[in-house]
């Protein structure tokens, strides 16, 4: 953490006092003008920090590969998940969106301290380096989520929201997994997905060894 900044109207809420005192740095008050020209959000909480970002590292255990996923809300919601659900690292190829912009941060909701996270410009070569199996998900046809072998490491891979996984990836994959859905509703969200394939995994007695 480089640098901690309070508005000054935030500087007596007991909350920030006590993250303040929790994290062990001194904040540098601003105005309230001040604060509102460097935080990226139209009702911020008056507390703001800046970090280096973390390089890296190589961890083992269950992985996710995003291809192409462009919206910033669902990028940050599946990192969140990940974190939550057991996972240790994030892929993303160049085509997804940054995922250390500020809407990726905020939709994450710290998950990015959970996750090691590596930005690509070949996804199918991190694919290919990892040592789980891969299971990719496809709107249709794919095996149904609760039959596949989900043992061991596992590598998740979702694609894009209109094209899904590339045929590239998709042939290096052990498995493609399908979520039924009822009623006429053609696919779900891919960061809903990806959360009801992470608890499916974290949940699954058979895949905890």
């Amino acid at each position: 953490m480089q640098a901690v900044l309070v508005a000054e109207a935030a500087s007596a809420n007991p909350e920030i006092a006590l993250l303040l005192e929790r994290c062990g740095r001194q904040p540098v008050v601003v105005s309230e003008s001040v604060f509102r020209a460097v935080a990226d959000a139209d009702t911020p909480q008056g507390l703001a920090a800046e970090f280096e970002i973390p390089k890296p590292q190589l961890v083992k255990g269950d992985s996710v590969f995003l291809e192409a996923v462009q919206d910033p809300g669902n990028v940050g919601a599946i990192l969140r998940s990940a974190a939550a659900l057991g996972l240790k690292s994030a892929f993303l190829d160049r085509a997804c969106a940054d995922p250390w912009s500020p809407k990726v941060l905020r939709a994450a909701m710290g998950g990015h301290f959970g996750l090691s996270i590596r930005q690509v410009s070949e996804l199918g070569e991190a694919a290919d380096a990892f040592a789980g199996k891969l299971v990719c998900t496809v709107s249709r046809a794919g095996q149904p989520l609760g039959a596949v072998d989900l043992s061991g490491q596992v590598g998740w891979i979702f694609g894009s929201e209109g094209r899904g996984v590339s045929e590239a990836l998709q042939s290096r994959a052990t498995a493609r997994v399908s979520i039924p859905v009822a009623g006429q509703v053609e696919s779900l969200n891919v960061a809903a997905a990806a959360a009801i394939c992470f608890y499916e995994k974290l949940n699954r007695p058979a895949a905890r060894s």
